[in-house]
């Protein structure tokens, strides 16, 4: 059974940075895609960004230059170094991962940015 544990989540005033963590456990293979979803109260869940097992990266256009994601293939973990942060990133934010048709989702982890 795979199962992923977002970590870093907290509150931050505007301007700040946070690192999230998730990592994966339970699974023996390297993931083919991992990522970071966001879902602020009464919105829909939108991607934040993805990253490939080698390496390829996209990320949402309201978090590019702010925002870099990044995994450890060996410890099957990925990051999100948020910077910059802003008050419209207030979101739970949800760690993802794929391999081949299999789809495994984190329990989320709120982020909070004041003004």
């Amino acid at each position: 059974q795979v199962h992923l544990e977002e970590s870093g989540g907290g509150s931050v005033q505007a301007g700040g940075s946070l690192r999230l963590s998730c990592e994966a456990s339970g699974s023996i293979g390297v993931f083919t895609t991992m990522g970071w979803y966001r879902q602020a109260p009464g919105k829909q869940r939108e991607l934040v960004a993805t990253i490939t097992s080698g390496g390829g990266t996209n990320y949402a256009d309201s978090v590019k230059g702010r925002f870099t994601i990044s995994r450890d293939n060996r410890k099957n973990t990925v990051y999100l170094q948020m910077s910059s942060l802003k008050p419209e990133d207030t979101a739970v934010y949800y760690c993802k991962a794929n391999r081949f048709v299999s789809v495994f989702w984190g329990q989320g982890t709120q982020v909070t940015v004041s003004s």
